[in-house]
């Protein structure tokens, strides 16, 4: 007998549910509220009854927590959460600006501003000095302008150490600040105005 020339699809098997749970016992919770101790085949036997499956949705208790319920609605809930949980997720990036040491006053200012709307929205800034041929012996330009640039945005963003040289490049980096949840004080209330003063004809009939 020869071999198949098409290979024998491979069944996928559904970790920790049903007949994949490996534990010998569950704590299952089923849709009516209720809440039992009992052996996993069991378990499973009474999900199955109802239409459902056993799902194993804490391994790690004792004992593990195994809840009857739709497979299908299951998955749709844990890609939704993790959906949820990544789109809150901030993922830092490290936005990177070049200079030159001699860098005009217009291009340095475009840079800056580009410096502050990264740091704002939570990014890290690196700002470079590069330097080509014989302006590698005006390092100390090159460190100032760094310098420079760090104390242009202190308002924005904390300087990450002194200006680095590496290579025929200089660099400093800029992270941004913590927001502060600025609370803002009771307004007092306004002193009342003193009474009028009586006049003289008050008292007289």
């Amino acid at each position: 007998m020869y071999p198949s020339r098409f290979p024998r699809p491979r069944i996928k098997v559904r970790e920790n549910v049903n007949e994949a749970i490996r534990a010998r016992e569950v704590r299952a919770v089923f849709p009516d509220g209720s809440v039992e101790v009992m052996p996993t085949q069991a378990a499973i036997r009474r999900a199955q009854d109802l239409g459902l499956d056993l799902i194993l949705i804490a391994p790690t208790a004792e004992p593990p927590v195994a809840k009857a319920m739709d497979y299908g609605q299951w998955q749709y809930e844990v890609k939704k959460k993790q959906h949820e949980a990544k789109k809150k997720q901030h993922v830092i990036q490290v936005k990177e600006l070049k200079f030159r040491p001699n860098t005009d006053d217009h291009d340095y200012t475009f840079k800056m501003n580009h410096a502050v709307r990264f740091l704002a929205e939570g990014n890290r800034v690196k700002a470079v000095v590069q330097f080509r041929g014989r302006e590698i012996a005006h390092v100390d330009l090159g460190k100032k302008l760094l310098l420079r640039f760090a104390g242009d945005l202190a308002e924005h963003g904390a300087v990450e150490g002194s200006p680095k040289l590496e290579g025929r490049n200089a660099h400093v980096i800029i992270s941004p600040l913590k927001k502060e949840a600025v609370k803002e004080k009771p307004k007092s209330a306004a002193p009342k105005p003193p009474p009028p003063p009586a006049s003289p004809d008050s008292g007289r009939a």
